[in-house]
């Protein structure tokens, strides 16, 4: 699909906690979504490490013993999927009116044109991605349809254990996982891409019936998910991964991306959005 140039912001923002960082993207899809501000893409970090639910996850999910010794954070997503431990990546969100080209259609539409850009990014950085419509399912795991991995009928809490429709992976494992949340107002999409480090580290802070299942969850996600420096075989700085992700969006979508920052209203509403809900137990254990 060939797009009219258009203007979009960049923000880059430094790490932040858990519910800061969701309170921000609520707060930019809101006002990029009303015509506010420009569309944005985002690109961030978190500290200290956070582990996070999709909107409809159970809480119970989370073995807090485990997360509260390792001093890790927790916060719920506004958008789908399960969970996800936020440490030693880049995150990006993309945030932008309804009837924004690039994002207007159904949820699969939008992942697929966002996908492109992603794909580009990780040319860029030499990674041979791709992404298909319907990604190669192992035989013991299957969606149903909630979009929840399952294995012997059990559904499993760790997002990048199967890839969905268009989304990233390398040799058949995930390496970016993504969420959207459409709105009457506009659409957020934001995703996780692991740079390097250990990914069975999210299997010490969920809970399970033996450890046995949490060591087999372990080698799982290790068997269907990868990071950057593994495929790469070396490390990449976090600042070189976000000039690709800048190349791949402006190149891909034929954007021009002006580096800003956020509004003062939009501080303000993230501030108020962190008290209400994303720090706020209602929120966080509504399910």
């Amino acid at each position: 699909m060939t797009y009219t140039l258009s203007t979009w912001r960049l923000i880059i923002s430094p790490p932040e906690k858990g519910a800061w960082n969701m309170a921000l993207d609520e707060a930019i899809l809101e006002n990029a979504g009303n015509g506010k501000s420009l569309p944005t893409l985002r690109l961030y970090a978190w500290y200290p490490p956070c582990l996070s639910l999709g909107y409809a996850q159970p809480f119970n999910e989370i073995d807090f013993d485990r997360l509260h010794q390792l001093n890790w954070d927790w916060v719920r997503r506004p958008t789908g999927g399960r969970a996800i431990l936020h440490t030693d990546e880049l995150t990006y969100s993309v945030a932008g009116p309804l009837d924004e080209p690039r994002l207007a259609g159904g949820v699969l539409e939008s992942y697929r044109r966002l996908s492109q850009a992603l794909l580009l990014a990780l040319h860029i950085l030499g990674v041979p991605a791709e992404s298909h419509e319907n990604p190669p399912q192992n035989l013991e795991r299957k969606s149903n349809p909630a979009g929840n991995s399952q294995i012997d009928g059990n559904i499993q809490p760790i997002c990048f254990e199967v890839p969905s429709n268009y989304e990233i992976t390398v040799d058949g494992k995930k390496l970016i996982g993504s969420a959207q949340a459409r709105r009457k107002d506009g659409v957020l999409q934001h995703g996780s891409f692991p740079l390097w480090g250990d990914l069975t580290r999210i299997t010490q802070v969920l809970t399970y019936s033996e450890e046995s299942k949490r060591q087999n969850a372990a080698k799982r996600l290790l068997h269907r998910a990868t990071t950057l420096e593994s495929i790469l075989n070396k490390p990449v700085a976090w600042e070189d991964v976000a000039q690709a992700y800048c190349s791949g969006f402006e190149k891909a979508l034929n954007l021009q991306l002006l580096l800003e920052q956020p509004t003062q209203a939009e501080l303000m509403r993230a501030e108020a959005l962190m008290e209400e809900k994303y720090i706020n137990a209602g929120w966080l254990e509504k399910i």
